[in-house]
């Protein structure tokens, strides 16, 4: 995206403007900091613990956290415990910055821009979570600073979800979800199962963490997480309440307000029902549009409360036992909304919805391990060869996690790495908590009799051709960045390793064109075209890139 000189130099005086400058120094009150204790012991490399808290790694490679107490000891411990994972996590996004951005000039000029969207963001989040923001912040890398103070930086990151939401052009999000119940379900019970396809490199997902919170206030609860973040993607509280987050079509914001994983994370933490959960997403004012599903065991039923800076909506099935949510809003308050009618139309939002009711339909009597098997399901409508990685896809491949809820039997399923491929590590969060009362934090809090296998695909030579197939794109496309050349074999590898995946051609398509070889660019363009392509702006794209390649020979 470019912004005119005027924009650039407006905004850059803007960000050395008083009320920019304020909001760098504004602290969450800290009073007994000091008191705390933040020392951790290490017992080894896959265990440690801080008075009743700890933090531990089970054998599929998920660390375990558990935290209790006030908001300032719940980050402090946080912080403590996980320190190592969030300096992963913050390496992998700063990094990701620096590649994306390697002058100095313009990380300089990104900084200020940031500084400048941010600085309102300290009026819309609750004190109780500023606190505990600011008590994970503590044990953040110091050698960010200059990108913004520690505590700063933190509170940012959790808006960085829904940027990322935002700027759906970058494909960074394209989650899936659905819930089912009475007839749909094999006992009878509701079931919710998603995935959180939000990806910013194969690093970031690395090490995931499923935290259990046991706050001085609220309910208790469950979030599958990662290091750094307190707002809740994917999470179900004891009262057997389940949320989970969708995005929806949104223009850039302009002011950065409430993120939207602090509304889950407050849902979470404070309902019990879905009438209370609409109440707290009524108090908060969000910057994008975004979709949360609530399972709730109490009333036995999955909603959707619909949120855009400026609208609510809330979206219920009559006379159905099934509710699916892909990246378009369903309510009436969004029923002529232009964005979201345009992502209807040309986004892969709606294919995917579309074949999550043929899955659905397909899978009657839903158990867990029927779940999974939906979530990793990498085929397109009526069984469709999509190449491996399409957006259209429920399972794309990159996903930072699936996860499946039985709310009324307080019981979780999370997948391992890589994506939703690795085993589903079940969790029953009565048993969870009890075990972490007791002070018994050498073993792992999972229900390992009730966890559902890895995906047998994970054994094939597709799913080894698909890594190399991703290793070797994001080599060609850094080639293509620098100018540098690219050698044909590569370019014929890479059709070769994931023959029905249109971008494999498109990216080989691009390089001839750049090379101004458009006879073959044309081949490439068209057999791109001939494969199910993601989104009607792609298809329209390929064939204007035919009609210049035609024009250039």
């Amino acid at each position: 995206m470019k912004l005119h000189g005027f924009y650039i130099i407006l905004i850059c005086l803007l960000s050395t403007s008083c009320g920019v400058k304020q909001s760098l120094k504004v602290r969450p009150d800290v009073s007994g900091i000091e008191e705390i204790d933040v020392l951790r012991v290490k017992h080894n490399d896959s265990l440690y613990s801080l008075g009743n808290n700890s933090l531990s790694k089970n054998e599929f490679g998920i660390w375990e956290l558990y935290v209790e107490g006030n908001a300032l000891e719940r980050g402090l411990a946080t912080g403590s415990l996980t320190r190592e994972l969030m300096h992963k996590q913050e390496r992998a996004i700063m990094g990701k910055i620096e590649t994306l951005v390697p002058s100095v000039g313009y990380q300089n000029f990104l900084r200020k821009a940031v500084t400048f969207f941010n600085r309102k963001m300290h009026l819309h989040v609750p004190e109780e979570y500023k606190a505990e923001i600011y008590g994970v912040s503590r044990f953040a890398l110091s050698q960010y600073n200059s990108f913004a103070p520690a505590y700063v930086r933190a509170l940012y990151l959790h808006g960085a979800h829904d940027i990322g939401h935002a700027l759906q052009d970058l494909m960074l999000v394209g989650c899936t979800s659905f819930a089912a119940w009475d007839s749909k379900t094999a006992d009878g019970k509701l079931l919710l199962g998603r995935n959180f396809d939000f990806y910013v490199g194969d690093e970031f997902a690395e090490e995931k963490i499923v935290a259990f919170i046991n706050p001085d206030k609220g309910h208790k609860f469950m979030m599958y997480t990662w290091g750094g973040m307190i707002g809740v993607v994917s999470g179900m509280n004891e009262k057997g309440l389940s949320v989970t987050i969708n995005a929806g079509k949104s223009k850039i914001p302009l002011v950065a307000k409430t993120p939207i994983s602090l509304v889950a994370r407050e849902i979470l933490q404070y309902a019990a029902t879905t009438e209370e959960a609409i109440e707290i997403a009524e108090k908060r004012e969000v910057f994008v549009s975004e979709a949360l599903m609530i399972g709730s065991a109490v009333e036995k039923k999955a909603i959707l409360i619909e949120m855009s800076p400026g609208n609510l909506g809330v979206y219920e099935v009559e006379n159905s036992d099934q509710l699916i949510c892909s990246n378009h809003f369903q309510s009436d308050a969004f029923s002529s909304n232009k964005r979201n009618l345009q992502s209807r139309k040309e986004s892969h939002t709606e294919y995917r919805f579309e074949l999550m009711q043929e899955l659905l339909n397909r899978n009657d009597a839903l158990t867990p391990f029927k779940a999974a098997e939906i979530l990793r399901n990498k085929e397109g409508l009526e069984g469709a060869n999509l190449g491996l990685g399409n957006e259209k896809a429920i399972n794309q491949l990159l996903a930072h996690h699936g996860i499946i809820f039985k709310p009324e039997e307080r019981k979780v399923w999370i997948s391992a790495n890589p994506y939703q491929l690795g085993a589903f590590v079940a969790y029953d969060l009565k048993k969870a908590f009890r075990k972490f009362a007791s002070g018994n934090t050498r073993e792992s809090v999972a229900s390992l009799e009730e966890t559902i296998p890895e995906d047998n695909f994970l054994k094939t030579e597709k799913f080894e051709n698909y890594r190399e197939y991703r290793r070797l794109s994001e080599k060609l496309s850094e080639a293509f960045a620098a100018g540098k050349p690219v050698q044909e074999e590569d370019l014929k590898r890479l059709t070769q390793l994931n023959p029905n995946y249109w971008k494999a051609y498109s990216q080989a398509g691009e390089y001839y064109y750049s090379q101004k070889n458009y006879k073959k660019a044309v081949i490439y363009f068209k057999q791109a075209l001939k494969r199910e392509v993601t989104t009607l702006p792609d298809e329209k794209w390929l064939e204007k890139m035919i009609r210049k390649s035609y024009r250039k020979i």
